[in-house]
């Protein structure tokens, strides 16, 4: 557990250190299929796309602080 916590502020301390980036970039992840499939079906359910899903998840987790909704393409 206490290796759990001091990751977790690690983290925190990098994404403080770089909040004030305001740069976006673009992550590419391969996942287990079962994952996927299960990413699927629980976006589908909620009406939501499975990158939005992945999205919130990093953010309620705290991996991420902010989510930009501005994409381009």
């Amino acid at each position: 557990m206490a290796k759990i916590k001091h990751s977790e502020s690690i983290i925190k301390k990098v994404i403080k250190k770089h909040r004030k980036k305001r740069e976006i970039a673009q992550l590419s992840i391969k996942i287990d299929k079962r994952l996927d499939a299960a990413l699927q079906q629980l976006s589908s359910k909620l009406n939501i796309s499975k990158n939005r899903l992945i999205e919130d998840i990093l953010y309620e987790s705290g991996i991420i602080e902010e989510v930009e909704e501005n994409y381009c393409e």
